[in-house]
C-alpha cells in the first residue's frame, strides 16, 4: 500500500517539493477552492522562471532576429541559436542542425508528410501506425492517402490498453516506407517499448523510416536520439513547461538533406531570383520560413534548463508515487473504471477513467466547482475511444509540481460525483 504525506510527498530528490511554489497559478484558487491542476498533458502550467524570461525580452531586449546587424538583434539571434542547441543536447541529437523549430507537434507530422511523404511516397506504398494514436499522427497521413494513394495500415490495442506488439512484424512487407507511433499515450498514458518498435522494423529493412511522436515521451522520461534509433522525434513545448507556440522536429541529417521545403517565404532561401528561380538553405534552416517564434524559443530554452535543474529521473520518481498512490485512490471509488495498463512500468502520469453513475462530461463540471481541472472527452484519440466502446473519459494528469493533496482533492470530488448522480 502506497503512504503519502497529504501536506508534502516526499521524494529523493528535494527540489521537487519546492517546485509547486515556481509556479504562480498554482497558488491561486479556482471556484473558491485551492487549485488542483491535474490537465498537464493538455497544457503544463508555466513556471515563473520562463515566464519572466520571456517578459525580459519583450520588455528590454526584443527585436527581429538573423538579419540585423545592430546590437539587440545580434544578441537575441544568438540567444535563439543558443536555444537551439540546449534542445539537441536535451534530447540527445548529433547536431543542432536536427532541430527544426515549428509551431507545435502537429505541424512537425505534417512536415515530414508534406516533405518527405510526398517526396518518397506513391501510390500503394504502405505506412504503419497505431491504434493509440493523437489526431495529429492520423490525419496528416490520410490527407497523403486521399493525395496519392498509400495505405495506412494500424497496430492493434490490447484489452490493457497496450500495443500488440507481436502483430507487427506480420505487418511489414517490402511495401513499408514509414512506421509512426506515440512514445506515451495521451489518452490512456500508455508508454510505448520505442526500442522494441525501432529494432522490429530496422530488423526487417533499415531503409523504413521510424517517426515517434514524443509530445507526452519528452515530458515524463528521458530521450536521447541515439539510443532510441528513430529517425524523426517531434514534441511540442508547452506540455514541457514552456510556451504555446513552438514545437520541435527532430529528423537525422541525413535525411533532412533530401527533404524540400515545407513553406515558402524569408529566411529559408539562399537566393530568389524572379528569372532563375529560387534557391534553399541548408537544414534546418530550409524548413523554418518567415520570422520565426523567437521568444517562444528562447522560452522553451528556459522551461528545459528548469527542468533540468530538477532532472528528469527525479521528476519520474515523483510521478511514479503520485501514479500509484492515485491508482490506488481511484480504484477505491465505487463504480469508477480506468483505462490502460494496470503495471505502472508501463504507464506514465495519466489517470483516464469512466464512472458508471455520470457521463465524463459532468464529471469535469462537478470537479471544476471543486477546484479541479480535469480534461474531459476523446482526448483527440477517437479511434482508441471506439476500440474500447466510449465516447471519451475523464482524464486527470500529472505534472513535476502535482502533489498528494490534488490527488485527494481529485477523490473528495469524485465521491461528491457519485453522490450527486448514483
Amino acid at each position: 500500500m502506497v503512504k503519502l504525506d497529504s501536506r508534502k510527498l516526499k521524494t529523493t530528490d528535494k527540489s521537487i517539493n519546492f517546485a509547486r511554489n515556481d509556479f504562480p497559478i498554482l497558488q491561486t484558487q479556482m471556484n473558491g477552492q485551492p487549485l488542483a491542476f491535474l490537465d498537464t498533458a493538455a497544457s503544463a502550467q508555466k513556471p515563473a522562471c520562463v515566464i519572466e524570461a520571456m517578459n525580459d525580452i519583450y520588455k528590454n531586449n526584443y527585436s527581429n532576429i538573423h538579419r540585423g546587424l545592430y546590437n539587440i538583434s545580434q544578441k537575441l539571434t544568438e540567444e535563439y541559436e543558443t536555444a537551439r542547441a540546449k534542445i539537441a543536447r536535451f534530447v540527445g541529437a548529433a547536431s543542432e542542425k536536427e532541430i527544426i523549430f515549428t509551431r507545435n507537434a502537429t505541424e512537425s507530422l505534417n512536415l515530414i508528410a508534406q516533405s518527405w511523404g510526398r517526396k518518397y511516397l506513391k501510390k500503394g506504398d504502405e505506412i504503419i501506425i497505431s491504434g493509440m494514436e493523437h489526431h495529429a499522427n492520423i490525419v496528416p497521413w490520410q490527407l497523403l492517402q486521399d493525395q496519392i494513394g498509400i495505405i495506412i495500415k494500424t497496430i492493434p490495442v490490447l484489452e490493457d490498453g497496450t500495443l500488440d506488439l507481436e502483430a507487427l512484424p506480420n505487418m511489414l512487407s517490402t511495401r513499408t516506407r514509414l512506421v509512426s507511433a506515440v512514445h506515451i499515450s495521451n489518452g490512456f498514458g500508455t508508454i510505448n517499448n520505442i526500442n522494441k518498435i525501432t529494432e522490429i522494423t530496422k530488423e526487417f529493412n533499415p531503409k523504413i523510416k521510424v517517426c515517434i511522436d514524443g509530445s507526452q515521451g519528452i515530458v515524463h522520461t528521458p530521450v536521447h536520439m541515439q539510443n532510441l534509433g528513430t529517425d524523426f522525434y517531434v514534441f511540442t513545448g508547452h506540455k514541457l513547461y514552456g510556451p504555446t507556440g513552438i514545437g520541435v522536429l527532430y529528423g537525422r541529417y541525413d535525411i533532412l538533406e533530401t527533404m524540400p521545403p515545407y513553406q515558402g517565404g524569408g529566411d529559408m532561401i539562399e537566393r530568389v531570383s524572379l528569372e532563375e528561380g529560387t534557391t534553399y538553405k541548408e537544414p534546418p534552416y530550409r524548413f523554418e520560413a518567415g520570422t520565426p517564434a523567437i521568444v517562444e524559443v528562447i522560452g522553451l530554452g528556459k522551461a528545459i534548463d528548469y527542468v533540468q535543474t530538477i532532472g528528469i529521473p527525479a521528476i519520474q520518481n515523483h510521478e511514479r508515487k503520485l501514479l500509484e498512490y492515485g491508482t490506488e485512490k481511484l480504484r477505491a471509488i465505487n463504480g469508477l473504471k480506468l483505462y490502460g495498463p494496470e503495471n505502472p512500468d508501463q504507464k506514465a502520469g495519466i489517470f483516464s477513467f469512466t464512472m458508471d453513475c455520470a457521463h465524463h462530461s459532468d464529471i469535469g463540471m462537478i470537479l471544476d466547482q471543486c477546484g479541479v481541472a480535469i480534461r474531459t472527452g476523446h482526448h483527440c484519440c477517437m479511434p482508441l475511444m471506439h476500440r474500447f466502446s466510449i465516447d471519451g473519459t475523464a482524464r486527470a494528469s500529472l505534472g513535476l509540481y502535482s502533489n498528494a493533496d490534488d490527488i485527494n482533492q481529485l477523490a473528495e470530488g469524485l465521491q461528491k460525483v457519485r453522490k450527486l448522480f448514483a
